[in-house]
């Protein structure tokens, strides 16, 4: 039986080494499908142009202002006019991810919590993404407050943002705050200027919210759409095996860790067990469609499945859907 089952847990369920084993991801890459911002030459295109290696249109020379080795002979034979051919600068990715660690991802009746689940998920995107250049930032949220982990470039760098979260104080239940999913992801988008990737870890459960209707929009799906229009976004959504299928413990006492909500419910009995899987396969289908009406890619790991293999497989997939997925809206360019 797991300890999260009679106890709340006081650290981190699973070893910093175990996190994400790199010879296992060494040949999967996370697919950029939008041209980002930064300073250093790196894997991925930026929106300025400059020196690089990449070359973008040609435009008619302006004596006094064009370097002559930028000419480009060819268009200018052709039209008899003096043309120079621009390059586009390569630029570093930024990758920032918000984990949440609020009462109910400390939830856990298999060999982890979903908190640490999230840190799992977090360290195998960061080893995928990271190139030479990139940075990997992230930011905790608790219920009262949130913690920015500064972006830096470098596997050492990398290795201490995890330790960071894995140490991160547990939060106890029933802790107060006014920190929402919604303000979080808010706080996400204010955390770095550039356009990049952000990726958002949670249950996407809110206190309080008992709707069940697929076509009432949670309250921080607006947050994630504008999210959305100027960066690529992955959302990791972690559950535990017993929240999508209850298992039969007889009579058990449910409480919410992030309000005063307590109720005895009989697991025995068949239809009971029916009626609660029946309402969390709706009420993760409304997560569901939120991301996908929010334009962002959609990523679900249970804490009773290789969370490796869920990723591998998830990322074979989207290198062919990620450039559909994430086509910027109306009068925004890539």
């Amino acid at each position: 039986m797991a300890q999260t089952l009679v106890s709340p847990p006081t650290g981190a369920t699973v070893p910093l080494n175990q996190l994400a084993p790199e010879a296992a991801l060494r040949r999967l890459e996370l697919t950029i499908v939008r041209r980002l911002e930064g300073f250093l030459h790196g894997d991925h295109l930026g929106l300025l142009p400059g020196a690089g290696a990449d070359v973008n249109d040609a435009r008619p020379y302006e004596p006094g202002q064009d370097d002559v080795r930028m000419m480009d002979w060819a268009v200018t034979a052709r039209t008899t006019v003096p043309h120079v051919r621009e390059t586009i600068a390569d630029r570093e990715l930024e990758v920032w991810a918000l984990l949440d660690v609020t009462g109910s991802m400390n939830w856990g009746t298999v060999s982890m919590t979903k908190r640490d689940l999230g840190i799992a998920a977090i360290a195998t995107i960061g080893f995928l993404s990271q190139r030479m250049g990139d940075r990997f930032g992230g930011l905790i949220m608790r219920p009262d407050s949130v913690r920015r982990l500064p972006a830096r470039s470098g596997r050492t760098a990398l290795y201490g943002l995890l330790r960071s979260m894995l140490t991160d104080p547990i939060v106890a239940d029933n802790a107060t705050g006014d920190m929402t999913l919604a303000k979080g992801i808010e706080n996400l988008a204010a955390s770095g200027r550039r356009r990049g990737m952000k990726v958002v870890v949670s249950d996407f459960l809110s206190p309080g919210d008992s709707t069940i209707d697929p076509n009432n929009r949670p309250d921080w799906e607006r947050s994630l759409r504008r999210l959305s229009v100027r960066n690529q976004v992955l959302c990791i959504e972690v559950v535990d095996a017993a929240e999508v299928d209850f298992p039969d413990v007889g009579d058990v006492l449910v409480e919410d860790p992030e309000t005063s909500f307590a109720h005895y419910v009989n697991t025995s009995n068949k239809a009971t067990r029916e009626r609660m899987n029946a309402a969390s396969q709706v009420q993760r289908q409304r997560v569901a469609a939120a991301i996908r009406r929010a334009g962002a890619g959609h990523l679900q790991l249970r804490t009773d499945s290789d969370w490796v293999t869920d990723i591998a497989r998830f990322v074979l997939g989207y290198r062919r859907t990620a450039a559909i997925l994430h086509q910027p809206p109306q009068g925004v360019t890539k």
